[in-house]
């Protein structure tokens, strides 16, 4: 049966309901059943390494002398290495983990990969953003799958995910038919008209007033739509005007990324999933400072990310999840870099992990090709934070049943 949100589709394809003129955000347009979150409803913030992280200088087995004798130029001294135990450490610039690991609010899961790896940065990105090997099935991201998976109890909600940033929007978001919008600032939710106040006002009024044709599904739909768009609208405008220039992040990009979910979170809407990118991790030379200031970046930023979610209130119902589509190679390069390699650490963290470190660093002894053995199928991973986290059946997902790992403390 045809329900008011697919009638609106198909006689519009999803076209703005009110006048351009007034710059509502189409996304809101398309949110009839817009809602705060119910308390403790879990949320996933995604935060994609773009370039392939090396996993080895992120963290770091100090403990193991194979590590020096293949990084003679970018190994980080045990002096300096921020210590986990014997064995591990964290990157110098990585701080906010390492307060983040002292609150036991991080988790690592080592060794990360997948069968028959391949170095290609398209083509491991698309396995890792849809969770198939055969090219011709790529056209749904993992997460979008999630979206328009028939479950009860599940992601039922408009505006299920977001992705927030002006990059090419992920993947891992494509859908059939559930819009997943890209915001790019938080300032697409104000209203580009003169004297806002006073054309809330009329338009709210001109809505509630009684009018012929009662009953017809186009223009009930229309109203629904324009009435969700306006609150909406007041909302996102006082919170924005609330936390301006209180916000404590690092002026990185990623760090004002983080800032703008935070927000969003906190304003009560019904999005699940957030997604985020950081690049910059393709170092094939002079990777020892580049690498040191991508590191400092996503530290600081998760560390202030955490710190704003717990004042908020929303710390122990966000976890975060960081991946990049590949590690690097044991050995260092010519060029005092790092090429393409194979498993690497992902990273979890948030108010409800199990914290520490998951699974088994990967010998630098035993090597394939030069390369780390990957002993954790990613997609392990997406199951374990599907159905432990979002409480979303992962086989139909997956195309398959995969073990799940014990990072989340309350597991659905």
């Amino acid at each position: 049966m045809t329900n008011r949100r697919q009638f609106l589709y198909k006689t519009f394809g999803g076209a703005c309901l009110i006048s351009a003129t007034s710059r509502i955000p189409e996304i809101w347009l398309q949110a009839p059943g817009l809602s705060a979150h119910e308390n403790g409803e879990r949320i996933l913030v995604v935060v994609q390494l773009g370039g392939g992280n090396d996993g080895l200088n992120t963290v770091i087995p100090y403990g193991d002398d194979a590590y020096y004798r293949n990084r003679f130029t970018l190994a980080i001294g045990k002096a300096n290495v921020l210590k986990i135990d014997d064995y591990h450490g964290w990157h110098p610039s990585l701080s906010g983990f390492a307060r983040l690991f002292e609150q036991q609010q991080i988790a690592v899961v080592q060794g990360v990969g997948y069968p028959q790896p391949n170095r290609s940065h398209f083509e491991s990105m698309d396995l890792w953003h849809t969770a198939h090997r055969v090219a011709e099935n790529r056209q749904l991201g993992w997460i979008g799958r999630c979206l328009e998976s028939d479950f009860p109890g599940g992601i039922a909600t408009e505006l299920p995910a977001l992705h927030y940033g002006n990059e090419r929007q992920p993947l891992a978001l494509a859908t059939r038919g559930t819009p997943v919008p890209t915001i790019t600032s938080l300032n697409q939710f104000r209203l580009g008209v003169p004297q806002r106040r006073q054309f809330l006002e009329k338009v709210d009024a001109d809505l509630k007033r009684p009018r012929a044709g009662e009953g017809n599904m186009l223009l009930e739909t229309i109203r629904d739509n324009a009435v969700v768009a306006l609150n909406t609208t007041r909302r996102l405008e006082s919170i924005i005007d609330r936390s301006a220039g209180v916000k404590n992040y690092p002026g990185t990009p990623l760090g004002q990324k983080l800032a703008a979910v935070a927000e969003l979170i906190d304003a009560g809407l019904p999005t699940r999933i957030y997604y985020v990118t950081h690049n910059g991790f393709d170092t094939h030379s002079n990777q020892l400072a580049a690498h040191a200031l991508l590191l400092q970046e996503l530290g600081d930023a998760a560390w202030a990310f955490a710190q704003d979610l717990q004042q908020r209130g929303h710390n122990e119902r966000t976890a975060v999840f960081a991946f990049s589509e590949f590690g690097r190679r044991v050995r260092e390069n010519a060029s005092r870099g790092t090429d393409h390699g194979t498993a690497a650490p992902v990273f979890l963290f948030g108010g409800a992990v199990n914290a520490g470190l998951h699974g088994r660093h990967p010998s630098l002894e035993d090597l394939d090709d030069g390369d780390l053995k990957f002993s954790v199928d990613y997609r392990t991973i997406y199951a374990t934070l599907l159905e432990d986290w979002l409480n979303v059946p992962s086989a139909s997902i997956l195309n398959g049943e995969f073990e799940r790992l014990p990072v989340f403390r309350n597991a659905s």
